[in-house]
């Protein structure tokens, strides 16, 4: 069935993480941007197949912008030009994402340019990018599965009761950092964990679904905490002694959902992990590389290591607020002394808490309590540090951080603000929810 290959090593796969080693001269900033695509007149997230759809928009897109396909089974799933992407996640969700630069500013006239070129043919097709973190109308029962093999096979496997409304109906924003070495890495890794929960409560934009109030001011983070506990949440107990082999065995310890051999995937359906794939093989197969990279895009923890590092938990949001999601990591991460005064933030501050708060903030967000304080208290210091910092970098880029500002200093979500306006002024109004966030940016 399979031809044999030279077996894996441990250190055949350390090797992936330490490639991505840079000189933090030559560091730089990354953003995956995922927004829902739905009619601008139904509200109804867009079919891939209908015809003013999404596969029909990149078809057109990628001819008038001169973009290349992306294909799974000579289906388009995706464009690219150069190292920027526009991909499709399971229910159509589109992502932008686009090349690391040095500055926000940067990665903001990249993402400005394709919004710029996108948004003509989205006008013609009836079709709004919503920048929110759960589908307002549509549930994922009305919503299908893009036709890329790998993501039916993922809705077959993955477990838990809200697996399917993560598949299908969210849209988040992810930041990718780098690091400089081991240590480096593993420092920042377990700081952007200890982070994640106040990210996620700041950030929070997801409390209408299905065109009701859930309860929930982030109804996306609840669906990952019923996804998968497998592959899902944080990578370790995030404790001080870290390494990347620690997170490599993380990995190896996760179920294997299928391999792929020449385009093909053959489904493993969680009967061995990747340990055990590695050790003995499976039906004829035996582990590489590829095999390793495939598994590790097929776990999904708050923070994921790669050659960078990517933090994974924050809502779809609009506007400036998305960059303010960059503005607050680069000026933690890219700067040692920032970097001391978050960990003394968290000092007093268990892996219990953090997992504890964890399943408080998507219903509490700033409001949840931690210790004796509550995370709005964090909130606010984490933010001071990252001004701090970014205005001693000289780079301006502290101004991303207004727009979060106006939230969090008042203690307020975006979340909170939709829903004072759903109980009030727009009397729980869909095409109101819809018009604000449109204005939004």
């Amino acid at each position: 069935m399979f031809k044999l290959e030279n077996k894996l090593e441990k250190e055949d796969i350390l090797n992936l993480y330490k490639k991505g080693y840079k000189s933090p001269e030559n560091y730089k900033i990354g953003i995956e941007y995922e927004r829902l695509p739905i009619s601008s007149s139904s509200y109804k997230v867009v079919d891939y197949w209908a015809d003013y759809g999404i596969k029909n928009f990149l078809e057109i897109f990628a001819k008038e912008e001169t973009w290349d396909y992306i294909t799974d089974n000579k289906n388009v799933i995706g464009l690219q030009n150069g190292h920027d992407t526009i991909t499709l996640e399971p229910g159509c969700q589109l992502e932008i994402s686009a090349k690391p630069e040095r500055t926000i500013f940067q990665l903001k006239d990249k993402i400005d340019a394709i919004n710029s070129a996108v948004k003509p043919l989205t006008e013609k097709m009836n079709i709004t990018l919503l920048d929110y973190g759960v589908s307002p109308y549509s549930t994922y029962k009305g919503i299908n599965i893009i036709p890329k093999n790998r993501y039916k096979i993922m809705a077959r496997y993955l477990w838990g009761i809200l697996s399917d409304v993560m598949m299908r109906e969210t849209a988040g924003i992810q930041c990718c950092i780098d690091f400089k070495s081991e240590e480096d890495a593993m420092r920042k890794f377990k700081l952007a964990n200890k982070l994640s929960p106040f990210m996620t409560a700041m950030f929070a934009n997801s409390p209408i679904r299905g065109g009701v109030d859930t309860g929930y001011k982030s109804f996306r983070a609840l669906s990952w905490l019923n996804t998968d506990n497998d592959r899902c949440g944080f990578a370790g107990k995030i404790s001080e002694e870290f390494s990347f082999e620690d997170y490599i065995d993380c990995v190896m310890k996760t179920p294997m959902i299928f391999i792929q051999r020449e385009g093909l995937q053959f489904e493993v359906n969680g009967d061995i992990t990747f340990g055990e794939y590695m050790n003995n093989g499976w039906e004829g197969a035996f582990a590489t590389l590829d095999d390793y990279e495939l598994q590790a895009n097929l776990y999904f923890p708050e923070v994921r290591m790669r050659n960078f590092i990517e933090i994974r938990n924050h809502d779809c949001v609009g506007g400036d607020l998305k960059y303010a999601v960059l503005a607050i990591y680069k000026g933690i991460m890219y700067n040692n002394s920032a970097m001391d005064e978050c960990e003394e933030l968290f000092k007093s501050l268990q892996y219990k808490d953090f997992s504890e708060l964890r399943y408080n903030v998507p219903k509490l967000t700033l409001n949840a309590p931690i210790k004796k304080a509550k995370v709005l208290d964090y909130a606010k210091e984490i933010l001071a540090i990252a001004e701090k910092y970014l205005k001693e970098s000289q780079t301006g880029e502290e101004l991303f951080l207004n727009s979060i500002k106006e939230y969090t200093l008042n203690g307020l979500t975006p979340a909170d603000v939709i829903l004072k306006n759903w109980h009030g002024a727009w009397h729980k109004n869909l095409s109101k929810l819809i018009a604000y966030l449109k204005n939004l940016d």
